[in-house]
């Protein structure tokens, strides 16, 4: 689920952005509450793997080596929203900053449009340029956001959520399947910033919390 791009500069450098966990997401909202959590159960479960594995963990051995698990926010499907997709194709391609003197070229592929606990939401959601081009890549959509959870429970930076195009003008956004940047955990890690539009004003409790380090 980490926004990876495939460029040898990032694969050293980068947030490890693509090819992280972006299964597709349901292309409908008729999913059963225990497939939703089995979903993001899986979802923990790989990303925990990632995690421990010296291959493919941001950690530095002297935290990876006692991992065991994350810290993550209870399952709460209500975090899961089925959201309007109006798309930008006219949207130009623009440098978005990045924890690093780095710039992520992205061109904002559309906007999401929805509600959650009662109140009506947008996001901008991006596609990069280059990573477009990669084998698997094609379809693959980057959502950062930031909440009020920001600095407390979870990372001041905001986190990300990986998407994939849907057939419909609809999209499944799962904010269970919020992670943080790899800066959170190793500050050789260059990651992209969240712009100030897709600041929303509530607190997401779901997804990764923030890392402690011991």
């Amino acid at each position: 689920m980490r926004y990876y791009y495939l460029l040898a500069m990032i694969l050293l450098l980068g947030c490890k952005e693509g090819k992280k966990y972006h299964d597709e997401v349901e292309k409908t909202a008729a999913v059963s509450e225990n497939s939703r959590t089995a979903d993001v159960l899986e979802f923990q479960k790989k990303l925990n793997a990632e995690f421990k594995d010296p291959e493919t963990s941001p950690l530095p051995d002297r935290y990876r080596k006692d991992f065991e698990s994350l810290d993550f926010f209870e399952i709460d499907t209500t975090y899961r929203v089925l959201a309007k997709l109006v798309l930008t194709p006219e949207a130009l391609p623009f440098l978005m900053p990045t924890t690093t003197e780095r710039k992520s070229k992205e061109r904002v592929y559309g906007i999401a449009q929805f509600e959650l606990k009662g109140n009506r939401f947008e996001l901008e959601i991006y596609q990069n340029e280059e990573l477009m081009q990669q084998e698997g890549y094609a379809d693959y959509l980057f959502l950062p956001f930031t909440d009020r959870t920001n600095g407390e429970q979870t990372y001041g930076g905001g986190r990300y959520i990986d998407l994939r195009i849907p057939q419909g003008d609809s999209i499944v956004i799962d904010f269970n399947r919020a992670y943080n940047p790899y800066c959170t955990y190793n500050k050789k890690y260059s990651c992209p910033i969240v712009p100030a539009v897709n600041a929303l004003d509530i607190a997401i409790l779901a997804g990764v919390k923030a890392f402690k380090k011991e």
